[in-house]
């Protein structure tokens, strides 16, 4: 008997091994140097949108944010986002929100909720949708928020930067490194980026069970 609830506990442990791992994606995805490949995702206003948009012809790059809803770190976010946009667009870095979050697990990460946000909030910025999640896994996201700078040459687009917004993820005043700004100055003055991996802190990606 004694045995067979050994048995029993094992295969219970075992079971709940795989009901946890299934929730957890396996580290994919870009580093720096490597190209980027493009995407076609569900904005807000109900079109596609992908970075070769004839609106984009002239970006020189683009700041990627996976980001949602629901998530506290994306919500002390949400101004600094706002502000990278505004910042960056008109030097040729126009920044591209995409919610990768399964809403069945996230109901505030809905569509629907994305389009209520982002009229409430005034986003300067395309919020997309990616439903399939392929966008996510390709580029290896595993965060909210977790950002990638890309860098236009020619045709390609190459990952200089991935990682955090800041070294602050309470207060953006409380700030003393700006990841994403140092990285995309860098760029726009020729250099190469000085530090193209950081650490992206925040809500693990709700993934599809």
């Amino acid at each position: 008997m004694k045995n067979l609830f050994s048995i029993l506990s094992v295969s219970g442990l075992l079971l709940a091994l795989v009901s946890v791992f299934s929730f957890v994606q396996p580290q994919q995805g870009y580093k720096p140097g490597d190209a980027a490949e493009d995407f076609n995702l569900k904005n807000i206003d109900g079109n596609m949108l992908s970075m070769s948009n004839k609106k984009y012809a002239n970006a020189k790059g683009f700041i990627i944010v996976f980001t949602c809803n629901h998530c506290p770190f994306s919500k002390k976010y949400e101004d600094r986002i706002i502000d990278l946009a505004k910042k960056y667009e008109p030097l040729g870095f126009p920044l591209i929100a995409i919610n990768p979050n399964d809403p069945v697990r996230e109901p505030e990460d809905s569509f629907e909720n994305m389009v209520k946000l982002a009229k409430e909030k005034k986003y300067p910025f395309p919020y997309l949708w990616d439903e399939s999640q392929g966008t996510a896994k390709a580029y290896g996201a595993q965060k909210t928020p977790h950002v990638y700078v890309l860098k236009k040459e020619g045709d390609t687009r190459i990952v200089a930067y991935i990682g955090a917004i800041d070294d602050n993820s309470l207060k953006a005043k409380d700030a003393k490194v700006k990841y994403v700004e140092n990285a995309v100055d860098e760029i726009l003055a020729g250099k190469a980026v000085s530090n193209p991996l950081t650490k992206a802190v925040g809500c693990t990606v709700k993934w599809k069970q």
